[in-house]
C-alpha cells in the first residue's frame, strides 16, 4: 500500500515511527523484538510506520531488516533512508532491495551527522544530499539508474522527503522544499511542530506546492526534554508554555499530559494538513489515546 493512493483518496493519513533495537532479530520467531513491540501499539490506528535509520547517528539494527520484520508482522512499514553512511551505489542498491522485498514507502533524509552518535571516530560519508537521493530514487521509478543505465524492473515505490516548517529563515526551507518536489518528492513528513502560529504561515506559503504534508510531533516527555531539544536541534521549538505545563505534572502524570498537549495541537491544526506523523521515542503506547482524544479514525 503506498501512501500516495491514500493522499490521492484525500484520506487523513496518520503514521508513527519505530527504532530498530541495538541488536539482531532473534531467529526463534517465538521473540518479539523490540520494534515489533513498539509497533504493535500501533495496530490498527495508523496506516504505516516509519522505521528510522541509525538515528542520531547511533548503531542499530538496519532499517530494511526492521521494515520486513514489521511487514511479516501485518504493518506497512516506511523504509528510511539516510545519505550520511552510504554512497550513491549502496543507495540505488538499497532502493531495489527494499522494492524488492515488498517494500512501497519510503523517506528519504540527510541523516544526523556522525559527531551526535555513539562512532564518533566513523567517518561519515554524505555522497549526496537529500535533493539529490530523492532525484536518485524519481531516476529509479522511471527505469534507469544515476548514469542512465537502463533497469530491467523500476521499483514503484512511494517517495516521501522531510521539511522544517520552523527553521530560519524560513524562505530557505521553502526554496529546499521546492527542490524536493522538483526531484520527485510524493510527500512530506515536518519535522516537529509546535508553534501553530508559524505552521500557519508556513502552510500558506507550501500549499501552493501541491504535496501533502504530515505534521510531525515529537511526544514531549518532560520540560527537562523539552529545553534539551530547543537548545541542540535545530529548527525546533518548543514553546515556554509547553515546558511550563508539562512542568506543572508529577513524572507518573506526564503521559497523560502529552497526549492532553499533543491531541490539542493536532485538533487545532488538522483543519490545514493532510495528515499527521507521530514520533514516540518510545512511548507508543499512548499513540492510540492521543488520537482518541485528537479525534482521528482510522
Amino acid at each position: 500500500m503506498k501512501l500516495t493512493d491514500l493522499f490521492e483518496k484525500h484520506e487523513f493519513v496518520v503514521t508513527s515511527e519505530v527504532g530498530p533495537a541495538k541488536g539482531a532479530i532473534p531467529r526463534d520467531i517465538s521473540i518479539v523484538t523490540n520494534c515489533v513491540k513498539e509497533a504493535r501499539h500501533l495496530l490498527g490506528c495508523v496506516h504505516a510506520v516509519n522505521v528510522t535509520d541509525n538515528q542520531s547517528a547511533v548503531m542499530r539494527l538496519g532499517s530494511l531488516a526492521a521494515s520486513i520484520r514489521l511487514k511479516q508482522e501485518g504493518f506497512e512499514p516506511i523504509y528510511q533512508l539516510t545519505c550520511r553512511d552510504r554512497n550513491r551505489l549502496a543507495l540505488q542498491s538499497d532502493i531495489l532491495s527494499a522494492y524488492s522485498v515488498g517494500i512501497d514507502n519510503m523517506l528519504l533524509l540527510t541523516g544526523d551527522h556522525i559527531k551526535l552518535g555513539d562512532h564518533k571516530a566513523a567517518k561519515p560519508v554524505f555522497d549526496l544530499d537529500s535533493v539529490q537521493l530523492i532525484k536518485i530514487a524519481d531516476g529509479l521509478r522511471k527505469g534507469h539508474d544515476m548514469v542512465e543505465n537502463e533497469l530491467s524492473y523500476s521499483p514503484d515505490m512511494a517517495i516521501g522527503a522531510v521539511v522544517t516548517p520552523q527553521f530560519e529563515p524560513m524562505e530557505l526551507q521553502l526554496m529546499k522544499m521546492e527542490k524536493k518536489i522538483q526531484a520527485g518528492a510524493d510527500f512530506f513528513q515536518t519535522q516537529a511542530v509546535y508553534d501553530t502560529v508559524l505552521f500557519e504561515e508556513f502552510i500558506k506559503k507550501a500549499e501552493s506546492f501541491g504535496r501533502p504534508i504530515q505534521l510531525g510531533i515529537v511526544l514531549v516527555k518532560s520540560a527537562k526534554m523539552a529545553e534539551f531539544m530547543n537548545k541542540n536541534i535545530a529548527g525546533i521549538s518548543v514553546p515556554d508554555s509547553w515546558i511550563k505545563e508539562m512542568s506543572s505534572v508529577e513524572k507518573d502524570d506526564r503521559k497523560k499530559k502529552s497526549v492532553e498537549m499533543t491531541a490539542r495541537l493536532i485538533r487545532e491544526l488538522k483543519p490545514m494538513i493532510q495528515g499527521i506523523h507521530l514520533m514516540p521515542l518510545g512511548w507508543t503506547d499512548i499513540v492510540p489515546d492521543i488520537l482518541e482524544q485528537a479525534e482521528i479514525k482510522n
